[in-house]
């Protein structure tokens, strides 16, 4: 017994010196780690201004913050236990950093995805908050943008939460960012009409549709002859600014073209416009 007595006063009492010893180094280690601290939160401030006033999101400047904060302590931690000389320690956090790394990379891959795609559409910014946009089959306004989501209101007054990933891999239409937009129809009348006199009479029933220049730059053009049809095709320009302006636009150009139709006793053999290509076989009187 009074070996290991002895054994376990000698251990205590060489620990106990190397503990004096470090002492010194403890107490500058602690102070490069305040200073460490210290830094972290400046380097934290600082860059959330200046991302902040790059990306213009809250989201993205609060992650890239914190990522350098977090970068900033962990140099300041294994700064002073490098100064403490627990270089040993120090291998052992780096390699416990890169396999918990690596472990939540492989089951959080999807959720990363979500980030870095969110990252991208706050700095490439093809969307904002109000803008109407249409996306993996839903069109509707942009409520909020998240690193991870994107809301999008509907015009059902539903709100979908669209995963970045799926929005950044896959098409989107702007309508906000773009002024006017070409709508396109298509139809075919019978051959017993006087082309010239319907091309005007279209031409002016179009221009008094609506109210602040809704539809202009209206061409009408006959492309094709097949007896006894003559295939119709007429354009104009409407704004774009909304989805329902261009089906607001498109049903009045419906309308007035039928009225001409029905005036003046013509029958269509078929109807279609470029945005839907399913035919519809209706006679306009």
């Amino acid at each position: 017994m009074s070996d290991w007595f002895n054994l376990i006063q000698d251990k205590l009492t060489r620990w106990w010196i190397y503990i004096i010893k470090m002492l010194p180094n403890f107490g500058l280690a602690v102070i490069i780690l305040l200073l460490f601290i210290f830094a972290a939160r400046l380097v934290q401030r600082l860059s959330h201004k200046f991302f902040l006033r790059i990306s213009k999101s809250e989201s993205i400047s609060g992650l890239v913050s914190g990522i350098l904060y977090s970068l900033v302590i962990i140099f300041g931690i294994m700064t002073a236990l490098q100064i403490m000389q627990l270089d040993k320690a120090v291998s052992s956090l780096l390699a416990g950093v890169g396999i918990i790394g690596l472990a939540l990379g492989f089951a959080f891959q999807d959720l990363t995805a979500n980030f870095i795609s969110g990252a991208f559409i706050a700095f490439k910014r093809p969307f904002d908050i109000g803008h109407t946009i249409e996306t993996n089959g839903f069109t509707g306004t942009i409520q909020e943008i998240r690193l991870r989501s994107t809301t999008l209101r509907t015009y059902a007054g539903l709100h979908v939460i669209i995963p970045n990933k799926d929005i950044f891999q896959k098409p989107i239409i702007n309508y906000s960012l773009t002024q006017e937009r070409k709508v396109e129809l298509e139809f075919q009348i019978v051959n017993t009409v006087d082309l010239d006199f319907i091309g005007n009479r279209i031409k002016q029933a179009l221009g008094k549709v609506g109210s602040d220049d809704m539809i202009r730059n209206v061409e009408v053009y006959y492309a094709a002859i097949a007896d006894p049809k003559i295939q119709v095709y007429i354009s104009f320009w409407t704004s774009n600014n909304h989805p329902q302006e261009f089906m607001k636009a498109r049903h009045e150009a419906i309308l007035a073209i039928y009225r001409v139709f029905t005036e003046n006793k013509i029958y269509t053999v078929q109807f279609s416009d470029k945005d839907n290509s399913q035919p519809v076989k209706q006679p306009a009187s």
